[in-house]
């Protein structure tokens, strides 16, 4: 059974990938400031949201199942979503005609040569506390991402308001999109990235930090890197107009995306 997808808007294709634990209904609020511009297509990652899981565990499985349903388009991936446009990037570059990731990174947990991503035990305490008490775990991520940042009370009802809008997620898609954050490394593949590429990052993003972003630029040298102030994991959110028009802007001003 293919994933779930949501198609609106009219001009040169565009697709948006959630982030773990979420759906395409995250982006309801965005989606009218790019369909103006774009023909836009939301996915539903295997076992989130609308879509089944079809027991897709690793990174390639689930940008399979992605690639199987997406048109050839911009992609734009949030956080695990900016990850699966990542590595759909390198796996059909005909298919992704530009790369738009905001919040993501290639790799989300700290190594010894790189100290810009998250403590691997805090993924690993999720796994644990998955089991136990999922909505719970899923609560706690959520607040997590809006730490610190501008307006985080209202990200954070909004990010919790649409968690189960379109019913529980699979706890195997959970469980599976939660291993690939802890074990993809994409770092020694970046350079083989042949699209134009933007990063937006949120200023203060606890999870994926700025400097997170600016390491990813000397991997990734084409890419283009702007951060949105004040904003934390989900920017889009906090501030939709001017991220959309950052994400306009940057595909528009390729002739290859026929804006």
């Amino acid at each position: 059974m293919q994933l779930y997808t949501q198609t609106s808007g009219s001009g040169p294709d565009l697709v948006l990938l959630h982030g773990w634990s979420l759906h395409g209904g995250i982006w309801d609020r965005f989606v009218p400031l790019l369909e103006t511009h774009f023909r836009v297509t939301c996915v539903d990652l295997p076992g989130h949201g609308r879509s089944d899981w079809q027991g897709e565990e690793s990174l390639d499985a689930m940008t399979d199942a992605v690639l199987a349903v997406a048109p050839a388009a911009a992609w734009l991936g949030w956080s695990l979503g900016g990850l699966v446009a990542m590595r759909a990037a390198l796996m059909a570059p005909e298919k992704v005609t530009a790369l738009v990731t905001i919040a993501s990174t290639p790799c989300f947990v700290r190594k010894p040569d790189w100290q810009s991503a998250m403590l691997p035990v805090l993924l690993d305490t999720f796994a644990e506390e998955l089991a136990q008490d999922y909505v719970r775990t899923l609560n706690r991520f959520l607040a997590l991402q809006v730490r610190g940042s501008d307006n985080s009370g209202e990200v954070l009802k909004t990010l919790r308001a649409l968690l189960l809008v379109h019913g529980e997620p699979d706890a195997r898609g959970l469980r599976a999109g939660l291993d690939v954050l802890r074990t993809a490394d994409l770092r020694g593949s970046l350079g083989k990235i042949t699209c134009p590429a933007l990063l937006l990052m949120g200023e203060r993003d606890t999870l994926v930090p700025v400097t997170a972003g600016q390491a990813v630029c000397e991997l990734f040298p084409d890419a283009q890197l702007h951060v949105i102030a004040g904003a934390g994991h989900a920017p889009f959110i906090a501030q939709p107009e001017l991220v959309a028009e950052r994400v306009r802007s940057f595909l528009c001003e390729d002739d290859t995306q026929g804006c």
